[in-house]
């Protein structure tokens, strides 16, 4: 058995064990291993595992993981959730569809802090559902409306998918996160532009909701004044270069700690429980990341990256028509796998194809497009059939919503997201004008 056909048997072993439910670390470091055994030998792999994890686990860059996951703990505990909608539930909620607009502002606003889209949807939807079942909004363009908007979570920085990302192919974290604002935030106009054209096509799916005056929308949105003071700080310090990622996130900590104390949500036995959580996660991700650099270091021990570059120039395929084909694989194994688990399966594989295209980029530019595509193919995952991790946490809060009905209602949000990826792959300049601009 030749070293290519080696990492094919082992990747698609890979896979069984993943859709058995082994967790994906263990997955990933069972196929690694016996892969590195086979071609370079036992004293090798053991080589290897004794001084990577220490070399990998040393690198400051990922020191903003457990940060940015105890940020947004303390968020979810805080209670700004409900804050957040209420602000913008005032300003919007009297339109049409005012209400799911509201929700997805909210969860635009959330992720901001909280950098999870599985959180996202599930701290907005506890907040908005029972509100848009009081204005008997159905039950479709309720579910379809949370779930899409839950995946702003992990585009919006902070992400961790993203930041991940940018771990495993060396990118800029500070420069990931900016050229990912603009795509985030043509994903809430995106959604929201949808949810205006769903209620006039079927008027009766998403009722006005109560007029406000201005003093009202003023007022609730003094309300949240420090949740934008804490999203210029931790943000704006990025983008404009005050901070590195990880001081930022350390600020964020601070500052969302204070918010979760004087707002009286936050006791002793809440924070413990913040730090056990993020404390788990942490490791959750971490043993995932140790998963995934041992997997890689296989693939690249088995030449296929070099091989498939090979195969790949000498096609006659355009470099596009080659992204195109990587998107949609995304999208199907988006039916069946987690966003991290599919970004940590394909970067080894697909990221060295594509630096190795002649798209018109600069390298330097190259890496951090395609890293901004993939993260939003991977969220559209997120609410993507049969799997949809978003939809079924939506479903979690009222059981008597048809299944049927949740997907149905995530279509007219998926079509804004075929038009939004359409958009960025055609148009680079949308993901890196800001780069640049700040840069």
């Amino acid at each position: 058995m030749s070293n290519v056909e080696l990492a094919f048997l082992m990747m698609g072993i890979l896979l069984v064990l993943m859709s058995i439910r082994i967790p994906i670390a263990l997955s990933m470091m069972v196929c690694g291993s016996v892969g590195y055994v086979m071609i370079g030998g036992m004293p090798a792999l053991l080589e290897y595992l004794g001084t990577a994890p220490v070399a990998k686990f040393s690198t400051y860059d990922l020191s903003v993981v457990p940060l940015f996951l105890l940020m947004g703990e303390l968020a979810t505990r805080s209670g700004i959730t409900t804050e957040l909608f209420r602000t913008c539930n005032t300003w919007v909620g009297r339109q049409k569809g005012g209400i799911a607009m509201a929700a997805v502002a909210g969860c635009a606003a959330f992720g901001a802090i909280c950098g999870s889209s599985l959180a996202t949807a599930s701290t907005m939807g506890k907040v908005a559902l029972p509100e848009m079942r009081r204005l008997k909004y159905s039950g479709s363009l309720a579910a379809g409306a949370l779930a899409a908007g839950g995946t702003l979570g992990i585009l919006i920085p902070p992400s961790m998918v993203l930041i991940i990302f940018a771990v495993l192919t060396e990118q800029n974290i500070s420069k990931m996160f900016i050229a990912a604002f603009i795509p985030g935030f043509l994903a809430a106009a995106g959604y929201m532009l949808t949810i205006a054209i769903y209620v006039r096509m079927y008027p009766h799916t998403g009722p006005r909701g109560e007029q406000t005056t201005w003093a009202q929308k003023i007022r609730s949105t003094k309300d949240v004044w420090h949740i934008t003071t804490i999203f210029l700080i931790v943000l704006g310090g990025i983008y404009f270069g005050f901070f590195t990622p990880t001081e930022a996130a350390s600020v964020g900590v601070v500052l969302t700690a204070i918010l979760a104390v004087t707002h009286g949500k936050m006791r002793m036995d809440g924070l413990l429980s913040s730090l056990i959580r993020t404390a788990v996660s942490s490791a959750m991700i971490f043993f995932i990341v140790l998963g995934a650099d041992l997997f890689s270091v296989f693939i690249a021990l088995s030449k296929l990256p070099e091989i498939g570059v090979e195969v790949l120039t000498n096609s006659g395929l355009s470099p596009y028509t080659i992204l195109v084909v990587m998107l949609i694989t995304y999208l199907i194994m988006g039916c069946f796998l987690d966003s991290l688990a599919m970004i940590l399966l394909t970067i080894p594989i697909y990221f060295p194809i594509i630096m190795a295209m002649d798209f018109g980029i600069p390298a330097a530019d190259l890496g951090i497009w395609f890293g901004i595509i993939a993260l939003v193919v991977v969220e559209v995952g997120l609410i993507t059939p049969p799997v949809g991790m978003n939809i079924f946490i939506i479903k979690s809060f009222d059981n008597s919503l048809p299944l049927k009905e949740c997907f149905k209602g995530v279509v007219p949000f998926l079509i804004s997201d075929f038009v939004r990826v359409a958009l960025l792959v055609l148009f680079p300049g949308i993901t890196l004008w800001l780069v640049h601009a700040i840069g």
